[in-house]
């Protein structure tokens, strides 16, 4: 299994609107990255994320899962950008922020830390495991 991170900023669609669209999920359009294209092409059905909130709260809620591999962007005709679909799985029981990944033993190399902007990004197993340990989801 695959780990991921996906940011979103929560005034634009946030966590709940993530939970709202159900089993269905939400395809997660609009990515306009090469590096986070390229990271959504790599997904398989069944990998997990985090759920990230940017700008406000700076923090990761919950846990989605890929429930469709890349396919062509709905929102543009240029063949260029592809998406997958995500729905969501379960909230943390303490959202983690960045602040605490920031000093966190064994987050030090988190893509989350070290290239911020990127709005798809790897987790390793290490990553994951920690991160849902400081959720409370241990």
């Amino acid at each position: 299994m695959g780990y991921w991170l996906f940011k979103s900023e929560p005034d634009t669609w946030g966590w709940p609107d993530q939970v709202a669209r159900g089993d269905a999920g939400e395809e997660w359009h609009g990515v306009r990255n090469y590096q986070a294209r390229n990271n959504m092409r790599a997904m398989k059905v069944g990998d997990r994320g985090f759920f990230y909130h940017s700008n406000i709260g700076k923090e990761i809620v919950g846990i989605v899962e890929v429930c469709r591999e890349s396919q062509p962007d709905s929102t543009t005709d240029d063949p260029r950008w592809d998406c997958v679909c995500i729905r969501a799985v379960q909230p943390l029981l303490r959202p983690v922020t960045l602040e605490t990944c920031k000093v966190q033993p064994g987050l030090e190399k988190m893509v989350l830390i070290n290239n911020s902007r990127l709005s798809v990004q790897p987790v390793t197993a290490d990553e994951w495991r920690i991160i849902c340990d400081l959720g409370g989801l241990a």
